[in-house]
C-alpha cells in the first residue's frame, strides 16, 4: 500500500476560476431549464476540444440548487472572448436562455462568479485525492514534510499558520 501523499497545485501566471450555474425554481417547467441544462455540456466539450480558447478544466455538478460548473482558464481574456463570440456555442446558448427567461420568468435562476487569481496569492492542499480541482487543472507536486499553507502562499513567517482567524466585523 502506499503512503499518504499530500500535493498542491502548481501554476505559472494569473489564472480564472469561473463558477457558473442555475437554481431551478421550478421544476415543472421543463422547456425554461432543460434547454440551459443541455446548453452547458456542449460548450464544456467545445473548450475542452481546443485548449487554445484558455479552459484549463471544468468541473460539473450539483450546486446552489441545479446544475453548475467550475471551471479554471488561463486568463479573463479568454473568458471574455469566448463568452462574446458568435462562432462559439455560448453567445447563441445565452441568447436562448434570455427568451426563455422571458418567456417563462423566474422559473431558472443562473449565476456566476468570476475571480482573477494573481500569481502566487492562492494555495492547495489535497491528501490522498485524485487530481481535481485546481491540482487537475496543472500540474501538481508533492509536498514536503511540514509544508504549510504559509509557506506555500510565500509567507515569510510560519505563525500564519497558527494564528487565530479574527471573526468579521458586523
Amino acid at each position: 500500500m502506499s503512503p499518504y501523499v499530500r500535493r498542491s497545485a502548481e501554476i505559472e501566471g494569473d489564472f480564472v476560476v469561473f463558477v457558473i450555474g442555475t437554481h431551478i425554481n421550478r421544476w415543472r417547467d421543463v422547456r425554461a431549464w432543460l434547454p440551459v441544462a443541455r446548453a452547458m455540456p456542449r460548450m464544456i466539450r467545445e473548450l475542452e476540444a481546443d485548449p487554445s480558447l484558455g479552459l484549463l478544466k471544468a468541473y460539473g455538478g450539483w450546486l446552489f440548487g441545479g446544475p453548475a460548473y467550475i471551471q479554471y482558464w488561463r486568463s479573463y481574456e479568454q473568458l471574455t472572448a469566448y463568452a462574446r463570440s458568435g462562432d462559439a456555442e455560448h453567445l447563441p446558448a445565452w441568447r436562448a436562455f434570455n427568451r426563455a427567461a422571458r418567456r417563462y420568468p423566474d422559473s431558472v435562476g443562473i449565476f456566476h462568479e468570476t475571480y482573477r487569481v494573481s500569481a502566487g496569492q492562492w494555495e492547495t492542499i489535497y491528501g490522498a485525492m485524485p487530481e481535481i480541482g485546481l491540482l487537475g487543472a496543472s500540474r501538481g507536486a508533492d509536498l514536503r514534510r511540514g509544508s504549510t499553507s504559509a509557506s506555500r502562499m510565500g509567507t515569510l513567517s510560519e505563525s500564519a499558520d497558527i494564528a487565530p482567524v479574527a471573526a468579521p466585523v458586523p
